[in-house]
């Protein structure tokens, strides 16, 4: 659809700003309504759809992030009748500057998962092929954006969950510092790694979502009190900066045609003036293992309040305990029910000190190796994943999910700055490219991003 010489599904936030400003935003959100009608069948990259949306630039909110009015299930049995009662912080600030939120997208239950397939409401299919996954947890924000449904989305990242559905489906997500965005509205999952951020269809409209999102919010302790203007870079030559490519991009596990794109990534990086090294960063390999220990453990205790007493879905029963057991066993899904007793069970007094106690020291170690690359080099790169959009339905042993997180993970133990953006494809499925920056190098990651994104084009 057409807008004069610009394709709805191609348009970008600052087409999409001018055409509100020209009084389009009606037209706007009756297009996106329209595409979501005519794709959403299919992709499922909804959970909920508002027919009510006021006029503005079409975005989708990832459904565990609140908007007053609306459901937001978590893709959850226990909360598919929950209205969210107020705006998360980040829904209140795009109100305020003419976004109109047109649905709340899918994602893995909880934003637990790296595929979508772990939803209540249906696995999320990825535009570039209906027969793979989106990936996860973000996988409908990533396919709303994909396929044209909205202009940006909001997701939210604990291990990943922007980065690499974004890769899955081609295009660029982006995890803030961790304290840059509030978390207020956003359902825990792990307290101390969660972070919302754009999925969007280029670098420039994830630099300004941030100049919008960011802050310090009083309502989220958590939050730092930081003055950038993340699109200071966009659009301009970046002086020369050094490139750690990490050894592990090319080890076991990783595709054959993701490593080729690496290397590409490498030498046309060099292209640019940039300088590029190798580096070995052994501690890469502990990240699952120490994520799969402490995430759980946080989501033990941020998903207790979810037993049918204050909101969501009650079975009623006999006693407190049984009421409790028949809500907790009927509302929450497989996935969720292992990570809270994985996390119940480390988090327990005979175990704490062995496995829970242990992992925030492996924690710190990984944080410190990451700091020591960074004293030599502006950017770390990996493959945002090891492998690209499996099909739906061909991977049922949750480990192997779990490793496909292994380059993502980091930045969210250190609390770092990553994007993931395209670069090619293999056997015709997207290909994402992971830039990883010191904490707070927020806008030098997305300016580098950006020169990279427009010398490929």
């Amino acid at each position: 659809m057409l807008f004069g010489t610009v394709e709805f599904e191609k348009i970008t936030i600052s087409e999409a700003s001018k055409l509100v400003e020209q009084g389009y935003g009606e037209y706007l959100v009756k297009t996106s309504l329209e595409v979501i009608e005519k794709e959403d069948s299919v992709l499922n990259a909804f959970i909920s759809v508002n027919k009510d949306a006021k006029p503005g630039i079409p975005i989708g909110i990832k459904d565990n992030i609140n908007v007053k009015g609306l459901g937001t299930t978590c893709a959850s049995k226990i909360l598919k009748d929950y209205i969210a009662p107020y705006d998360a912080t980040v829904v209140k600030k795009l109100k305020s500057m003419n976004f109109s939120i047109v649905g709340k997208t899918n994602l893995d239950e909880f934003a637990m998962g790296a595929s979508t397939e772990y939803s209540a409401f249906g696995p999320t299919r990825n535009p570039h092929d209906k027969s793979r996954v989106a990936g996860g947890s973000s996988g409908g924000s990533a396919a709303a954006v994909a396929s044209g449904e909205v202009v940006v989305a909001l997701g939210s990242d604990t291990g990943g969950s922007i980065r690499q559905p974004a890769a899955f489906c081609g295009v660029v997500g982006f995890k803030p510092s961790y304290g840059l965005v509030s978390r207020y509205g956003l359902v825990a999952f792990a307290s101390s790694l969660d972070q919302i951020g754009p999925i969007t269809k280029n670098v420039e409209d994830s630099a300004i979502v941030m100049n919008i999102i960011a802050g310090k919010d009083e309502m989220d302790s958590t939050t730092v009190e930081r003055n950038i203007d993340f699109t200071q870079f966009i659009g301009k030559k970046m002086p020369k900066k050094r490139f750690a490519i990490a050894k592990q991009s090319f080890g076991e596990g990783v595709d054959d045609g993701i490593k080729q794109r690496v290397d590409e990534f490498a030498k046309f990086v060099e292209s640019l003036g940039h300088e590029v090294e190798l580096v070995d960063i052994d501690e890469i390999k502990y990240s699952v293992a120490t994520y799969y220990i402490i995430a759980p453990a946080e989501v033990s205790s941020n998903l207790s309040r979810f037993d049918g007493v204050k909101y969501g879905y009650r079975i009623s029963a006999e006693g407190l305990r049984e009421m409790y057991e028949k809500t907790r066993g009927y509302g929450f899904g497989e996935e969720v029910k292992r990570r809270i007793l994985i996390g119940t069970f480390t988090l327990s007094s005979a175990y704490y000190d062995a496995y829970f106690e242990k992992a925030q020291k492996v924690r710190r170690k990984i944080s410190k190796k990451l700091s020591e690359v960074f004293e030599n080099y502006d950017f770390i790169v990996t493959p945002t994943s090891p492998i690209t959009a499996f099909e739906v339905g061909s991977v049922s042993d949750p480990l192997v999910y779990y490793l496909m997180d292994i380059f993502t993970i980091p930045a969210n133990l250190a609390g770092l700055p990553a994007i993931s953006v395209p670069f090619g494809k293999s056997q015709n499925l997207p290909v994402g490219i992971q830039i990883m920056g010191p904490r707070f190098s927020d806008a030098l990651v997305l300016g580098i991003a950006d020169e990279i994104e427009r010398n490929i084009k």
